[in-house]
């Protein structure tokens, strides 16, 4: 019996049109294999207008239009004026999938999106981590109560299987702590400081591949890796953080010569993120620069890789790697969700 996903699109940038761009390249095996149909009923962005057809867009057209000329709005069948929130509570579907951009201070206007979308009845499938951190609980018992799912795959590293592995395979192992580098932006600056640049070079190296944004200070300073911390901490310790109690040091402190001196002695800096609980029972959570050697997992990851091992009861180090991830990486973890939320019973 064949599944159909209607396929509500709040946010249309990188992450937003990767996944567009999977759903077409996987459309003929989502059907086949996963006895999966969809169509996208409407998709809306900060910066390129909104388009509603309760028939169902053309994506490859979507694709392209937004490409050539910046704007949706000539493929919008509802004549929508209105904000984000309007168009959830208007666009007919049964999954949102929500990529607008994180608010690492608050999680809105993300948040409000997700609860407007449980609220209609959609399941909930996000790549934000600030609504994890946010309005985890409170989300996860609205969804349970419109009996759908509020999924977050996607939200920590690309779309690497953590959230989806503590529900499966992990499941009823306890999680005692974890370490890793979760911020990839952070690594490849680093990197590049090794190698002679400047931080403020290796920022205009990173801007221009695509991956320093114009404003970052989130990368730089730390507050992208604490909110992931806060996302891990929250979802998989029961014990909810905010990104300020994290208090994260960034690498902006770091000097040539530290560097220097760290290479001499065989180490790397890396920006390393850590919860848990210590010897005295006190619990910690961290973000911040420190030097690793050859005997640490975190010292062989490069580039734009993540890294984060985890502590648990019956297993004492299982590390997941992610190498140089890319958006169509992020995108896969979105599809992910949307298979397990719409799998049969």
């Amino acid at each position: 019996m064949t599944k159909e996903a209607r396929l509500v699109l709040a946010g249309f940038g990188n992450v937003g049109k990767a996944f567009a761009r999977l759903l077409l390249q996987k459309e003929n095996e989502l059907r086949e294999e996963h006895g999966l149909s969809f169509t996208v009923t409407g998709i809306c962005t900060g910066s390129h207008g909104a388009a509603i057809d309760p028939q169902g867009l053309d994506l490859a057209q979507a694709l392209d239009t937004v490409e050539r000329t910046g704007s949706l709005t000539s493929l919008d069948r509802a004549s929508f004026l209105g904000n984000t929130l309007d168009f959830i509570e208007i666009c007919p579907g049964n999954v949102l999938i929500e990529t607008t951009p994180v608010n690492p201070r608050s999680g809105q206007p993300a948040l409000s999106h997700i609860e407007a979308g449980l609220a209609r009845g959609m399941h909930a499938i996000t790549a934000n981590k600030g609504p994890v951190v946010y309005g985890y609980q409170h989300l996860t018992r609205l969804a349970e109560s419109r009996g759908k799912k509020f999924l977050f795959e996607s939200a920590v590293m690309d779309g690497a299987p953590i959230f989806s592995l503590f529900r499966g395979p992990l499941l009823g192992a306890k999680l005692l702590g974890f370490s890793g580098i979760l911020n990839s932006c952070t690594n490849l600056l680093l990197e590049r400081m090794e190698g002679g640049e400047t931080l403020t070079q290796a920022i205009a190296y990173g801007a221009s591949i695509g991956i320093t944004e114009t404003d970052p200070s989130n990368d730089v300073d730390g507050w992208d890796a604490a909110i992931k911390v806060a996302a891990l901490v929250t979802v998989l310790m029961g014990y909810p953080l905010t990104p300020l109690e994290v208090q994260p040091v960034g690498i902006r402190g770091i000097t040539p010569q530290q560097i220097t001196q760290a290479t001499a002695q065989g180490k790397k800096w890396k920006l390393v993120c850590a919860a848990g609980w210590d010897e005295s029972g006190q619990f910690y959570a961290r973000v911040r620069p420190e030097t690793v050697g050859p005997d640490s997992p975190l010292f062989a990851v490069t580039g734009t890789s993540s890294f984060v091992q985890f502590k648990l009861d019956v297993l004492p180090g299982l590390g997941i790697l992610e190498s140089n991830p890319s958006p169509k990486t992020t995108a896969f973890g979105l599809l992910s969700d949307v298979l397990y939320a719409l799998k049969e019973k």
